[in-house]
């Protein structure tokens, strides 16, 4: 496991950053975190460190938001907040996702756990000392 601690926002984009330049194609990261603990912030800069332009956002209310890299890659960003369990993700065709050869990552995986695949990436987020700090644990990357 390897852990940071970032101060702000800029920060935590310079982390997905970081971590983008170990992805591959077909990759699964499952996210963890509270509310306002910087999920989205860190996949702002894991898609813009995969070379993407595309403007990211909380797929919140869409469940998914697609977003293209070079090379043909797709990056797709799920927002598992309102989904509560098998027949949910069947009903979006989470499934067909993890088939693509794309990006898979996925925040609020915590609800969605005994479906995504044992060789998933692993990232916690949470506050540190209710400032804003935050502290990020990574598995299953060598983010050095």
């Amino acid at each position: 496991m390897v852990e940071f601690i970032t101060r702000n926002n800029i920060e935590t984009e310079l982390i997905g950053k970081r971590i983008a330049s170990k992805l591959k194609a077909g990759d699964i990261i499952a996210l963890y975190g509270g509310l306002g603990a910087g999920k989205t912030t860190l996949v702002r800069g894991m898609v813009k460190g995969l070379g993407s332009f595309d403007w990211v956002s909380s797929p919140t209310f869409s469940i998914v938001n697609e977003y293209d890299a070079p090379d043909k890659l797709k990056i797709y960003h799920f927002d598992m907040y309102r989904i509560e369990g098998f027949e949910d993700l069947y009903s979006i065709g989470f499934f067909d996702y993890l088939n693509s050869n794309a990006i898979i990552i996925v925040e609020w995986s915590e609800n969605i756990e005994e479906e995504l695949p044992n060789d998933k990436i692993v990232i916690n987020m949470d506050y540190l000392n209710c400032s804003n700090e935050r502290v990020i644990k990574i598995e299953g990357l060598d983010v050095k």
